[in-house]
């Protein structure tokens, strides 16, 4: 039998064999998109820490060099919103599934290209223009990517297990920085400096051409979700979404977007400032801190399951609180901690941030969904989450260096640490949204 969720079932006794096993094989695609996206995306800011900046701005500064090299992965955040527009108008109107697919080739594409990008040395000028432009297409792809993953998980969940079934595509990001880390200390452990700076680092960009391919099997393969196909039977679908969303629930998704704002700049201080910082600054060998980087995303990956799977009896509001509050803190002490320059204390240090990171964003998946109606819930979860990007992912690769450069390592400590009471903040303004229909 075809365990293929149907739309519109013939009735209750042929529907319900078809419910139970459709929504775990959905979170399991769901799962599998997002880790290659983010995994497209995740490994721009590996070679950014790394490479970028010797490959694209030799001509530069080191520190100039390092934030053209930063301000490069912040296009893409930048970029974000206007996919979140993009695919979640069409998301809304056209449904879930179509439009992640079109969101994978297009990252997957921008990404493997920048792999076949030539050098400074090679184009000049145009070198660093072309890598802005893919960075920027990447920043589409993923705009639209994060809304539609979570959405298939969410729409086709059991009631009362929303929050275990958005967890599948909430641990995208730790597997798919796994994979990026553990694919660039391959390659960096298995090439002498030259060979690495030459062409080891375009490998794992390489590798999105067949990971794309993966990607589009597994999602060909998955159905619409029953709360869009409810909404195209009954003609509830919104015209133009975007501007209904922000007609009507523009609360919700500045406070959405608020309350994501730690989370990206956490995770971008501590993984990819971060592993800069301490390969360049405190001169720490760069295979040592990619290794502590797949330690960190252990914590990251725990925790995400935990609070996910968690808010579905406590509440999503109420971890997201925690996860806030404890970031205030930790952002404090990762830095000191990151400057002892043992590596056992600066995987303590990293872990507990991305600990930190992932009790505020595993319960993200169900709660972000939530607070919009399916007419607009694509676009309003997307933007929501993007915007948040904004605030912490691009804004973040500007300040932080100048920070670290003019007052110290510390200060970037506090900084985050504000930027996880605003998010705190914004949370307390929103209800709880675990016991809402998704309608």
């Amino acid at each position: 039998m075809d365990d293929t969720l149907s739309p519109t079932p013939a009735g209750p006794a042929a529907a319900r064999p078809e419910n139970q096993e459709s929504p775990r094989r959905v979170a399991v695609a769901s799962f599998i998109g997002n880790t290659i996206e983010l995994y497209d995306f995740f490994i721009y800011g590996m070679a950014a820490a790394l490479v970028l900046d010797d490959v694209f701005f030799p001509n530069l500064s080191p520190l100039n060099a390092t934030l053209a090299s930063f301000s490069t992965y912040a296009v893409a955040f930048l970029a974000r919103p206007i996919g979140s527009i993009i695919f979640g108008h069409f998301g809304d109107r056209v449904g879930r599934k179509s439009v992640l697919v079109a969101s994978l080739l297009l990252m997957g594409l921008s990404t493997a290209l920048v792999g076949l990008l030539p050098g400074y040395a090679t184009l000049g000028s145009w070198a660093p223009l072309l890598l802005v432009l893919l960075r920027f297409l990447q920043g589409i792809g993923i705009g639209g990517e994060w809304g539609g993953a979570v959405l298939l998980a969410v729409e086709h969940a059991p009631s009362g297990r929303r929050g275990l079934y958005a967890a599948f595509p909430q641990l995208g990001p730790p597997v798919g920085f796994s994979a990026a880390t553990g694919v660039f200390w391959l390659m960096s452990a298995s090439l002498d400096e030259a060979a690495f700076a030459s062409w080891g680092w375009r490998v794992p960009f390489l590798l999105s051409f067949l990971l794309v391919a993966v990607g589009l099997v597994v999602r060909l393969k998955i159905s619409e979700t029953p709360v869009f196909a409810r909404s195209v039977a009954e003609r509830t679908a919104s015209r133009a979404p975007v501007a209904e969303l922000l007609r009507c629930h523009p609360r919700e998704l500045l406070l959405g977007a608020g309350a994501m704002a730690v989370v990206y700049t956490l995770f971008y201080s501590t993984m990819t400032y971060g592993l800069s910082y301490t390969t360049t600054t405190l001169g720490m060998p760069r295979n040592t801190m990619l290794a502590l980087s797949l330690v960190a995303c252990l914590f990251l990956a725990t925790a995400i399951w935990f609070a996910a799977t968690r808010s579905d009896r406590d509440g999503r509001r109420k971890l997201v609180l925690t996860g806030c509050g404890l970031a205030a803190v930790w952002a404090l002490v990762l830095f000191p901690l990151l400057d002892t320059k043992h590596p056992v204390v600066m995987a303590v240090a990293m872990g507990g941030a991305l600990f930190c990171v992932g009790m505020t964003s595993g319960p993200m998946g169900a709660y972000l969904p939530e607070l919009f109606p399916a007419r607009v819930r694509y676009s309003g979860a997307s933007l929501a989450y993007n915007l948040g990007g904004v605030l912490g992912g691009a804004v973040s690769p500007l300040v932080v260096p100048r920070l670290q450069s003019g007052f110290g390592s510390a200060s970037v400590g506090w900084y985050v640490s504000a930027m996880a009471v605003v998010s705190l903040l914004c949370v307390r303004a929103l209800p709880e949204t675990r016991e809402r229909e998704l309608v």
